[in-house]
């Protein structure tokens, strides 16, 4: 296998990067994304898109964390855009991916319950009623609900479980903000007898085939997401103990500070490498399933470490809020709750190892 990236990702990779560097306003850093049709990779070119797939939307997301820019391209790009380009229906994708490639709406998808991050049997259940589905339950850790057009939700029904695309405005839905770590809209969504007809699921919705789906997205953007982060954080810390002396020496001359940027670095090419790994196999149609167990969990337990030292290595200026190392690590704290947490990825991954 070679992870070297194509022209066409180069060229992803440099676009996203520049455009992001105009500005340090998420809204400005939004615009320019999906100016610059970095949101529209994924859909058909009927749809004005490029029809490319995970593997060139996973750059942009590596940008994104790169500068720890507080967009929505996480929920958009992996909770919306990808599982409805590959599981909606025709419908669906004229109606929600335009607009949300344009910048203009927001998607995004309810993966946890309380207790139970990434489930797969789903507690929010759904049950008969004139001709459609009453939707109940709760969901957890949902970002930019109240902000999205519509939010996946997985259901389980009588026939199996599926996705239903869920407007959040809808009689009986109910979303209440909470609190995280870097300050991005995150809520919890209460569900009770939300009417869902059968147009409104994605497709193949009684076999399970779309939730895993959609897992599988959400996890491969995280990593991509994660991996820019840690990198980002790593080019950071690295400038600062270059450019920072003490003693009349920079502090990276000295043995301790270099062992521990090395552990970040370490750290960083450890994520960057299974993120890789399990992106391509996801692209490449094989199994990826247990590569992206093997590298959400080694971005759930070894980033936020990682991040430790890099704030360690800053001394004061690391926990100045003027100054950007705060929102990486915040971040990595999000994100690693939507990753399911390291014990989680741990026991999914012997679970699946021991079949």
């Amino acid at each position: 296998m070679d992870f070297t990236p194509d022209d066409t990702q180069a060229e992803i990779t440099a676009l996203a990067a520049q455009v992001l560097g105009k500005s340090d306003e998420p809204a400005e850093q939004w615009r320019a994304l999906a100016e610059a049709g970095l949101l529209a990779l994924p859909l058909p070119e009927d749809l004005g898109g490029d029809g490319l797939g995970v593997q060139h939307v996973a750059p942009v997301l590596t940008e994104v964390g790169r500068v720890a820019a507080a967009v929505p391209a996480y929920a958009v790009l992996a909770l919306g855009i990808l599982p409805i380009e590959a599981l909606g229906t025709p419908q669906q994708r004229a109606e929600f991916l335009p607009p949300a490639a344009a910048g203009e709406t927001v998607l995004t998808a309810a993966l946890h319950e309380p207790s139970a991050p990434l489930t797969s049997i789903p507690g929010t259940s759904g049950a008969a009623a004139d001709g459609a589905w009453a939707v109940t339950g709760v969901k957890t850790q949902v970002p930019y609900a109240a902000e999205a057009a519509r939010i996946l939700v997985p259901v389980a029904l009588p026939t199996g479980t599926g996705v239903a695309l869920v407007d959040p405005h809808a009689d009986g839905v109910e979303v209440l903000p909470v609190h995280n770590a870097s300050g991005t809209p995150e809520y919890t969504v209460r569900l009770d007898g939300v009417r869902v007809t059968e147009a409104d699921f994605l497709q193949d919705h009684t076999s399970g085939q779309a939730l895993q789906a959609l897992h599988r997205f959400a996890l491969a953007g995280a990593l991509a997401l994660g991996d820019g982060l840690l990198a980002g954080a790593l080019a950071l810390t690295a400038k600062h103990v270059a450019e920072r002396t003490q003693f009349g020496r920079p502090l990276a001359t000295f043995q301790a500070v270099a062992q521990q940027i090395a552990d970040v670095y370490v750290a960083s090419r450890t994520v960057h490498l299974a993120a890789l790994s399990a992106v391509w196999r996801l692209a490449s149609g094989l199994d990826a399933d247990t590569e992206l167990d093997v590298a959400a969990y080694w971005l759930a337990q070894e980033t936020p470490p990682a991040l430790a030292i890099c704030h360690h290595l800053h001394g004061g200026v690391g926990v100045d809020r003027s100054y950007p190392l705060h929102r990486y690590s915040s971040a990595v704290k999000d994100l690693g709750r939507a990753a399911g947490g390291a014990a989680h990825r741990l026991g999914r991954l012997g679970e699946r190892v021991a079949g």
